[in-house]
């Protein structure tokens, strides 16, 4: 395999055969060694973590292709952190959409003076660059089809998917009494159709249980068991 890209949590391989494998690292984001899924840079290293997150990623992208949601996922191989996926151009240099289902996090720090903590925010759609440089700035429909990084029709039509695959993990989620509070996706490419890529896991999205955040090594214990 060839390494085509590395990145803070995982790094991307060609394979050579027309599909790419992901190798999912032990790396969380955070700060001071603390566990934040809305940080973008590594704050600590978690022993298995990699295998966890595929697990749990596995598991979302098998049940949002049953819900209809197109996405890159093929296969996986558990033991080696491995992700085997279909190519997928990114949109610009990466976007990211996050889906908010209750008020946390930075969407806190920047509109308290609107909302509460835990306020229901019923699927608002927020979209960021992914630039750790320039701390991964919000973008509006407007910019981004302004500058070129994607249609009207591709940003509408990721919006509509964000929502829907955000529902169906938060249903999934509340059926085994934990509270999704918001999630971030990814989008790309494969030819015309867009596909949900990436990985769906723990680093994704902020989970909480009995009113405390779920840390990335129990979120697979909770809705895998």
């Amino acid at each position: 395999m060839e390494l085509v890209y590395q990145g803070k949590t995982k790094d991307v391989y060609n394979n050579g055969d027309g599909t790419l494998t992901l190798k999912l690292k032990d790396d969380a984001t955070g700060k001071d060694g603390v566990f934040d899924p809305g940080e973008n840079t590594v704050g600590l290293t978690i022993d298995g973590l990699g295998r966890e997150s595929l697990r749990v990623s596995e598991y979302y992208f098998k049940l949002l292709e049953k819900k209809g949601i197109p996405t890159h996922f093929i296969a996986c191989d558990v033991e080696k952190a491995t992700m085997r996926v279909k190519p997928a151009r990114a949109f610009g240099k990466g976007l990211e959409f996050v889906c908010r289902v209750r008020a946390d996090g930075s969407f806190v720090k920047r509109y308290g003076a609107y909302v509460k903590h835990g306020e229901n925010l019923d699927f608002l759609v927020e979209v960021t660059i992914k630039d750790d440089g320039r701390g991964d700035p919000p973008l509006t429909e407007d910019t981004l089809t302004t500058l070129g990084i994607m249609t009207p029709e591709d940003f509408a039509l990721c919006r509509k998917l964000t929502k829907e695959a955000a529902a169906i993990i938060n249903e999934n989620l509340a059926a085994k009494d934990l509270l999704l509070a918001d999630i971030k996706f990814e989008f790309g490419k494969s030819g015309d159709k867009i596909l949900l890529m990436d990985e769906i896991s723990a680093g994704c999205m902020r989970v909480y249980k009995n009113d405390k955040i779920v840390e990335p090594m129990n979120l697979g214990i909770f809705i895998l068991n």
